[in-house]
C-alpha cells in the first residue's frame, strides 16, 4: 500500500462532470489544492469510451458545454470526437490535466469524523499498486453507469449464430460494415444514432424494437446562434443562445408534462411529414408511454427519417423469438437476416463506480440514504456527487453542482467550521433518484439513494428554478449541518 498527499478536494471521474469540476475549483477556489482520479487512461469519460459510428450528443452543445468554455464549432448537435477535443482542451487550458491520475480506480472511501477527513483506497489499474489518498472534501463525477459493460438480454440460441455480435459500448475496431446487412436492437438515444451513421455504407440497417421512442427531429446548427455570431462576439453570443435553448427545452418539458396529448399529436404529425407516405407511423413511431417518461430522442436533420425514406433502413417493432444461424427470428415468425446485430440495449447503473462509502466505520447503503438538493447524500459528510438532468443536457446541472460545492468551501472557511452533513427529511415520502421508467433505470433504481417529496431533498429538473436554488440560494437550512471536527455522523445517515 502506498501512501500519498492530502488534497483539501479529491474529484473522482475525469469526464464531462469532473474536468468541469476542476475548472470551477480553480476560478473560484483557487487556493484549494486538489486531484482528480480516472480509473481509465484518457481524458473524456462517455465521450472517449464510446466510439461508435455516429457518436453524438443528443442534447445542444450551448447547453452540454460548459457555463465558462463557450462552444464555438458551427454544429450544434455535434459528434464525440468533437466533444471530447472539447473537455481535453478545457482541461488544458485551466490547467487541470497535470492534476488528473490516470489509471487510479476508487474502491473505497472512508469518513473519520475525529478528524474530517477522508481515506480514499484505490487501485491502479495499470500498475497493480494499492494507493491511498485523504481529502477533506470528496466530489464523485464518475456517472452513473458501468464502464466495463454494457447491458445484454439473454438472447435464445445467440451462440447459433454465424455472424458478429457487438455492444455499442465496446465497438470492436476491426469490424468493417460495408455492404453488411445489420439488425440493431434497441430504440434509444443509441439506436437512433447507430441507425443512419451505419446505413450510409451497410447494404441494409434494420432497427428492431421492442416499443417505439418518441423521436425529435432537429437542425444540427442552431440559426439563432449563426445570426447572432454575425454581429456579436462568440462570449455575448454564447450565454443568449445557451438562455434561449435551456428555456425552449424547459417549456417543450413543461408542454409534455401538462398536456401530454397535445405533444403526442404533435410528434407524431412531425414524423409523418418525413416518412414515406403510408408509412405505419401509429405502429412505429407511437410509443405508449407519456413524452419523458422516457427521454425523447433527438435526431440531428432528420437523419434517421432521411434513411428510411432513401430504403437505406427501417424499423421493425417485435420482439425476439431466437437468434438463428443466419439472423433473428421474430416472434411474429419473422427472420430478419443479418451479418452483424448490433445489441444497443442499453446501460448497467452504478453509482459512484462502485465506490464502497464508509461513515464512521459502517457501510453506507445507498438506498437508505436520501439527496439533498439532488447533490448530497443525507448523513454523508464532505460529499457531492454529479448526477445530471434528465431532460436537459447533463452539464447544465453539472455546472450547478460543482459552483455549489466552492460555495461550501468558501463557506466553511468564512465560519471556522469543517464538515457540512446533509440530513433526511423529516417525513418518510420518498421517491426514485430519477424518475423515468426506461428499462435501466428501473432495473436498479431500487439501489440507487431516493429523492424526497418537496425540496431540498427534491431534485426539479428545472434549471431556472435550481439557478435560484443552488447558485443564489441560502446555504443554511433544514436539510444540513455544519460543524467542527470530533462530531459523529453515522447515528444520522439512515432517513
Amino acid at each position: 500500500m502506498a501512501t500519498t498527499d492530502h488534497v483539501d478536494v479529491l474529484i473522482v471521474g475525469a469526464g464531462l462532470s469532473g474536468v468541469g469540476a476542476a475548472c470551477h475549483l480553480r476560478r473560484n477556489c483557487p487556493d484549494k489544492t486538489y486531484a482528480v482520479l480516472e480509473a481509465r487512461g484518457a481524458i473524456g469519460g462517455t465521450w472517449d469510451l464510446f466510439r461508435y459510428p455516429g457518436i453524438r450528443s443528443d442534447s445542444d452543445m450551448f447547453t452540454l458545454g460548459y457555463s465558462f468554455k463557450p462552444w464555438t464549432n458551427p454544429k450544434a448537435i455535434a459528434d464525440g470526437p468533437a466533444i471530447r477535443q472539447y473537455v481535453r482542451e478545457t482541461a488544458r487550458e485551466y490547467g487541470v490535466t497535470e492534476h488528473i491520475r490516470f489509471h487510479h480506480r476508487v474502491v473505497r472511501a472512508e469518513w473519520d469524523s475525529t478528524t474530517a477527513r477522508w481515506t480514499v483506497h484505490a487501485h491502479r489499474t495499470d500498475t497493480g499498486e494499492d494507493v491511498r489518498l485523504t481529502c477533506s472534501f470528496l466530489h464523485t463525477c464518475s456517472g452513473y453507469y458501468r464502464y466495463d459493460e454494457g447491458y445484454t438480454p439473454d438472447f435464445p440460441g445467440v451462440e447459433r449464430f454465424t455472424g458478429r455480435v457487438v455492444h455499442p459500448q465496446h465497438w470492436p475496431d476491426d469490424l468493417d460494415h460495408a455492404g453488411k446487412r445489420i439488425v440493431v436492437i434497441g430504440s434509444g438515444a443509441t439506436a437512433v444514432t447507430l441507425v443512419p451513421a451505419l446505413a450510409e455504407q451497410a447494404a441494409h440497417v434494420t432497427m428492431l424494437q421492442r416499443s417505439p421512442t418518441y423521436i425529435m427531429a432537429l437542425p444540427s446548427r442552431d440559426v439563432v446562434a449563426d445570426a447572432l455570431r454575425r454581429v456579436l462576439p462568440e462570449r455575448a453570443v454564447y450565454p443568449v443562445v445557451r438562455w434561449k435553448n435551456v428555456l425552449l427545452a424547459t417549456a417543450n418539458f413543461q408542454l409534455s408534462r401538462r398536456a401530454p396529448t397535445l405533444v403526442k399529436r404533435l410528434l407524431r404529425r412531425a414524423a409523418r411529414g418525413r416518412l414515406p407516405v403510408g408509412y405505419d407511423v401509429d405502429r412505429h413511431f407511437s410509443p405508449r408511454y407519456d413524452p419523458w417518461d422516457q427521454r425523447l430522442c433527438v435526431v440531428p436533420d432528420g437523419d434517421l427519417f432521411d434513411a428510411i425514406r432513401r430504403g437505406r433502413a427501417s424499423i421493425v417493432t417485435d420482439t425476439v423469438e431466437t437468434f438463428t444461424e443466419t439472423g433473428v427470428r421474430l416472434t411474429s415468425g419473422e427472420e430478419l437476416a443479418a451479418d452483424v446485430v448490433v445489441t444497443a440495449t442499453g446501460l448497467n447503473l452504478l453509482a459512484f463506480g462502485d465506490t464502497v462509502l464508509t461513515v464512521d466505520g459502517e457501510d453506507v447503503d445507498l438506498a437508505d440514504t436520501v439527496a439533498y438538493k439532488g447533490m448530497m447524500l443525507s448523513g454523508v459528510p464532505n460529499f457531492a456527487m454529479t448526477i445530471g438532468y434528465t431532460n436537459a443536457s447533463w452539464t447544465l446541472k453539472a455546472d450547478l453542482v460543482a459552483t455549489y460545492v466552492c460555495r461550501l468551501l468558501a463557506h466553511l472557511d468564512r465560519t471556522g467550521q469543517q464538515v457540512v452533513t446533509p440530513l433526511p427529511p423529516p417525513d418518510g415520502d420518498l421517491h426514485p433518484i430519477i424518475d423515468l421508467t426506461a428499462g435501466y433505470v428501473l432495473r436498479s433504481v431500487d439501489a440507487l439513494p431516493k429523492q424526497g417529496a418537496r425540496a431540498p431533498w427534491r431534485l426539479h429538473q428545472n434549471y431556472p428554478r435550481d439557478v435560484l436554488l443552488m447558485r443564489y440560494g441560502r446555504l443554511t437550512d433544514e436539510g444540513v449541518r455544519f460543524s467542527r471536527a470530533g462530531t459523529p455522523e453515522r447515528s444520522i445517515v439512515r432517513a
